[in-house]
């Protein structure tokens, strides 16, 4: 069946790249449903109850026929956090509830049209159930990883296992959780990933090359961003140090370990790091000797603050599914240093330079490159821009083509 005779049917749970996947669908005029948990448009009592409620609607799928128990979702979560789960214990029970949801509105469409030729999409993790029925019905079902899955924790359970001192916190999903997500890619006849590294992690898992596709993240800059200027001192000095920007979840995950190292090693240099994020780690007391500064969770607006003032973006990431934060930066015309763990953004010695390895000395030697030679943050940043690759036009295009 192919999906330009069929109309979608879109579950998400949550406000996912700020549901990019039924905004593209709605642009190309095939998305018959969307399914999530909480639709708050402006204007509603709810809307004005509470501010972290106001992201959970988009004008674009305005009309839209979307469908969201608001009611159930709130008091799912007033429940849980009353009775003081947390952890995989709330995952997983967020997940199980929100399929019960989506499946109650599938049956009600399936009752109404019997014979609609749909293609179903949700999101893994939240997908076996969904996934099941609409294949019972016959329907097409795709798949979106939203991560490299059980490869991706390995990582980090060794990143665990090394790490001095021990950090605290983290826990590996159970195992009933890979179990259903295994389900889940058996249940796809497509599975999206959005960079190379997923589908080689994917891969490692023995999921059928066949049924993976690489649709990268649809990004969508500030309109403020086009017209944003940046300017690069000649020389970097202690008045003026270079400013690197590390912007996300401060864990081992994201290479914070190595980037640690780094700035022991770089002592003395005219150097400056933001960490802008939530802080998941032991910060060592050592780093308080260095110029470090912590800005811990901001708003958005403020984020885009720091985009604008800083000198460099840093991602030394040892496992993403895509990275938006490097959209994010490029958007502001800001340079970028990744690595190969995640989406391709960086084109390497343009708008950014890939590390060769995830280690404080490389991050090290990179950083006093860009110290030493301002020029090269100046010819990149020119080259910094968004790619149409990372389009919503380009994003609707991938889904649709998807055979």
């Amino acid at each position: 069946m192919s999906s330009s005779t069929s109309s979608w049917i879109c579950c998400q749970l949550g406000a996912r790249e700020h549901y990019a996947v039924p905004r593209a669908l709605q642009m190309s005029g095939v998305l018959g449903e969307f399914i999530t948990d909480l639709w708050i448009r402006p204007g509603t009592l709810l809307h004005s109850w509470r501010k972290s409620l106001n992201g959970r609607f988009h004008p674009a799928l305005e009309d839209a026929q979307v469908k969201a128990p608001n009611v159930a979702a709130l008091t799912f979560e007033l429940k849980a956090s009353a009775t003081g789960v947390d952890g995989w214990k709330l995952i997983s029970r967020r997940n199980d509830w929100f399929q019960r949801q989506a499946l109650a509105q599938l049956a009600q469409s399936h009752k109404e049209s019997p014979n609609g030729n749909h293609t179903v999409f949700a999101y893994s993790y939240a997908a076996e159930r969904i996934l099941e029925f609409a294949r019972e019905q016959g329907w097409r079902t795709v798949l979106g990883q939203i991560d490299p899955g059980p490869a991706e924790e390995r990582i980090v359970a060794g990143l665990h296992e090394k790490s001095s001192p021990p950090q605290n916190g983290w826990e590996p999903a159970p195992s009933q959780y890979w179990e259903r997500w295994r389900t889940e890619c058996a249940l796809a006849d497509e599975i999206i990933v959005n960079s190379l590294w997923s589908k080689k992690a994917l891969l490692t898992e023995g999921i059928t090359q066949e049924k993976i596709r690489i649709v990268p993240v649809a990004y969508e800059a500030a309109p403020e961003s086009g017209s944003f200027q940046r300017h690069y001192p000649e020389t970097f000095t202690f008045e003026r140090p270079l400013r690197v920007l590390f912007l996300g979840q401060i864990n081992l995950r994201k290479g914070v370990g190595q980037l640690f190292e780094a700035i022991k090693l770089l002592t003395g240099e005219s150097i400056e790091f933001w960490f802008v994020g939530p802080g998941q780690v032991s910060i060592p007391p050592e780093l308080k000797k260095h110029p470090v500064k912590w800005f811990g969770v901001v708003s958005r607006l403020e984020v885009s603050n720091f985009y604008k003032q800083a000198d460099l973006f840093i991602l030394p990431t040892l496992s993403d599914g895509f990275g938006l934060t490097q959209l994010e930066a490029l958007s502001w015309k800001l340079p970028v240093v990744a690595t190969s763990y995640c989406g391709e953004v960086v084109q390497d010695g343009l708008n950014g330079l890939i590390l060769e390895e995830v280690s404080g000395r490389a991050i090290a030697g990179v950083l006093l490159r860009f110290l030493q030679s301002p020029e090269m943050l100046v010819t990149m940043s020119a080259n910094s821009v968004v790619s149409d690759r990372f389009s919503l036009k380009t994003l609707a295009s991938s889904l649709t083509g998807l055979q």
